[in-house]
């Protein structure tokens, strides 16, 4: 596959940097036009000086991809709720987004979850489902695991990318993803690894976990 080093973090992000300049209002999502386009106009770099200093809240590092991807444009993720207008990060609790995303009902059983992953980022993605960085322990890379919350039958967490590298570049048409649910790229040879390390870490090395904490009356 060439230089094992473009499959990961910043290089491979600039990947996606370069595919996104060379055709920047195609939209993020070619299933769903809800995300919008990738630039909604021109790019919006966060300050030199803001992204120097920047951690998040919880005194986490960014991770190397994020760093990246704001120094080209924070104008996505700012639509998503990750920023301020003072470019301060604004995470929510995993129970918090599924609220707001599935309504007090379907979302409840999330809050289940909040103590482990209190610090979350909202990403486009899905169409019943959604996607979500949660920061924690991050992987040989320094990346954070994106999960898809869906509640299709019941509500679950699954990890689906090890990192936003990765999910931006599946996102922008540059890595595939095998069929087989959404922890596929377990089975990856080149993100099968970092998949493993994010699933012992989050659910003891499953890829999964169930949210079967329903309020009382639902």
């Amino acid at each position: 596959m060439g230089n094992p080093s473009a499959e990961h973090g910043v290089p491979l992000t600039d990947r996606v940097i370069a595919s996104v300049r060379a055709d920047p209002g195609r939209p993020v999502l070619d299933y769903n036009a809800w995300a919008g386009p990738w630039l909604a106009g021109a790019a919006e770099p966060l300050a030199d000086g803001v992204l120097a200093e920047a951690v998040f809240p919880s005194g986490r590092p960014l991770p190397p991809s994020l760093r990246r991807w704001l120094a080209f444009d924070s104008g996505l993720l700012r639509r998503f709720g990750w920023l301020d207008g003072e470019s301060r990060f604004t995470p929510r609790t995993l129970g918090r987004i599924g609220r707001d995303e599935f309504g007090n009902g379907w979302g409840a059983p999330f809050e289940a979850l909040s103590e482990r992953f209190g610090e979350c980022f909202l990403l486009p993605g899905g169409s019943d489902s959604r996607r979500v960085l949660a920061t924690g322990e991050p992987d040989a890379y320094g990346e954070y695991p994106v999960f898809a919350l869906d509640v299709d039958d019941l509500p679950c967490v699954e990890l689906m990318y090890p990192g936003l590298d990765v999910y931006l570049a599946e996102t922008a048409g540059l890595v595939a993803r095998a069929e087989g649910g959404y922890s596929s790229l377990a089975a990856d040879p080149v993100y099968g690894p970092r998949m493993r390390t994010h699933a012992r870490n989050a659910f003891a090395g499953r890829f999964h976990e169930e949210c079967l904490d329903w309020p009382d009356g639902f």
